[in-house]
């Protein structure tokens, strides 16, 4: 799910889910047989590129990794990313494990980060606006799309840097959960880009990345520049897997999951244009 930066100006959070613990338990079913606990995975079905119902999602990928590391299945609760999510999943026991969370997010804990990316800039390579930074003089006449997040339109940390730049009359703005009804609504802003409906999108980069190579016509992704705006806008982010807390053992395991299988993590996040600014 997408970051955002609550009008409160507390640090971004986002949301997206998976994976499961650290000595898998075991349990006795009626005829007798043992067998492993399930890996429970709570996770939006309708979010491309990390998760939908149909475990296409780089998210999905993961955890069936992590299921086959500990000899057993996922097992997931779907429920949309939308205010709530956590408290209606994560807390109230519905699943055991959170797979992309801000490290420093205060509503879990978190893992070492399995990757950090950035914000960026989507633009359609024909136009060759080759557009980097927040200061570039384009952003004051083009089209710009930016990311819109929760029921009350707050506003993404791309908003605030082109705000804080007076760049506002020239901005359209596009929901993150958009309409529900089609399939993966946040890869709306970057269609837009391919039709030429706006001229540059600021978007969040895994999902800009993976609509991007999906389009008819040729995007360039470029990170956003400055990576902090001003003193305390981070436009990256450093995401890791988290468990409830005091869930000692589930977030070891993971941790453990992370080191062992980093060269696997990294060759799916490849697969699915996630855009790395850890390297």
């Amino acid at each position: 799910m997408q970051p955002r930066r609550s009008r409160s100006s507390r640090r971004i959070k986002f949301f997206s889910f998976a994976v499961f613990v650290s000595f898998a338990a075991s349990f006795v079913v009626a005829d007798g047989t043992t067998t492993k606990e399930s890996l429970r995975v709570c996770a939006d079905p309708n979010n491309l590129p990390f998760t939908n119902s149909r475990g296409e999602g780089f998210e999905n990928r993961i955890a069936e990794l992590l299921a086959r590391d500990l000899g057993t299945r996922v097992d997931y609760t779907w429920f949309a990313q939308r205010r709530g999510f956590l408290r209606n999943t994560l807390s109230a026991q519905k699943c055991d494990v959170v797979m992309g969370l801000p490290v420093d997010t205060d509503a879990a804990w978190t893992t070492r980060p399995y990757y950090r990316s950035t914000y960026v800039f989507v633009t359609r390579r024909s136009r060759k606006l080759r557009i980097e930074s927040f200061d570039d003089p384009q952003l004051r006449t083009v089209r710009i799309g930016v990311e819109l997040v929760g029921d009350d339109g707050a506003n993404t940390p791309p908003a605030h840097a082109l705000s804080r730049r007076g760049i506002v009359g020239n901005i359209i703005g596009y929901s993150v959960y958009g309409d529900y009804r089609i399939n993966s609504p946040p890869s709306a802003i970057i269609a837009a880009v391919a039709r030429g409906d706006i001229d540059v999108a600021a978007a969040w980069g895994p999902m800009a990345g993976y609509f991007a190579a999906r389009q008819a016509v040729a995007l360039d992704i470029v990170p956003v520049h400055p990576q902090i705006d001003g003193r305390v806008l981070p436009q990256t982010f450093s995401i890791g897997m988290a468990t409830r807390r005091r869930d000692a053992a589930r977030h070891a395991r993971l941790e453990q999951f992370i080191e062992q299988r980093r060269s696997d993590i990294d060759r799916i996040l490849a697969e699915y244009h996630v855009p790395r600014v850890d390297r």
